[in-house]
């Protein structure tokens, strides 16, 4: 379904440069994900600006409201490459889909870039030469919509980020006992949409090579 909904977004503007994975390329899982961020920012978005056809002058101004992992900015952040969107550009993030990104990383920048104003986004982000950038390259859940206390994808990012500052010999038995816990709750179907994606992570786990 992404992928069709990518077809629709390819005639919207984007950046200049589309990016270009090397083969053999994977997405971060959402645990590599949480892992690989400096910070996981929960920021409502504020404003942007942006020079037509020059990306490096995109830039999107979000007001912090809660730190999942690392410290919390003490005032409004600036993210290079980003912008304020409108018309078909749009769309909030499916609240129940916690596998795939959003469908305009599918659109040929290989990245979200574009949030519509007011809204609350979780972001995961690394700092690079004193700027925040997206932590997880192409493809990545680096940057979706969550409006809500109890969305799955803020309740999943609370899990993954307590497991991912583990030693790594214990991270495969908390993902299970958080798994079954969420599972537990039968009859809340927003604990089994994130038990599902734990079990992602369970199912999708690399194991480091042996020594390190």
């Amino acid at each position: 379904m992404l992928r069709f909904a990518a077809l629709a977004l390819a005639a919207a503007p984007l950046p200049a440069a589309a990016c270009s994975p090397v083969a053999g390329y994977r997405p971060p899982t959402n645990l590599e994900l949480t892992a690989a961020a400096d910070l996981i920012l929960l920021a409502a978005i504020e404003d942007g600006a942006t020079q037509p056809g020059d990306e490096d002058r995109m830039t999107l101004r979000v007001r912090p409201l809660a730190a999942i992992k690392g410290t919390m900015p003490t005032g409004p952040i600036a993210l290079p490459q980003a912008m304020i969107a409108t018309g078909a550009m749009a769309g909030l993030s499916n609240p129940y889909e916690l596998a795939e990104p959003h469908p305009q990383s599918l659109a040929g920048a290989c990245n979200r870039y574009a949030f519509p104003r007011g809204s609350h986004v979780l972001f995961f982000l690394k700092q690079r030469d004193g700027q925040w950038v997206p932590a997880g390259g192409p493809f990545s859940r680096w940057a979706e919509d969550v409006l809500t206390d109890d969305a799955p994808w803020l309740q999943a990012a609370r899990v993954y980020a307590e497991v991912a500052a583990l030693p790594a010999t214990e991270q495969a038995s908390a993902l299970t006992r958080f798994r079954d816990a969420y599972r537990a709750r039968a009859t809340d179907p927003l604990a089994q949409i994130v038990a599902d994606d734990v079990d992602r992570q369970i199912a999708e786990a690399v194991p480091a090579p042996e020594g390190d």
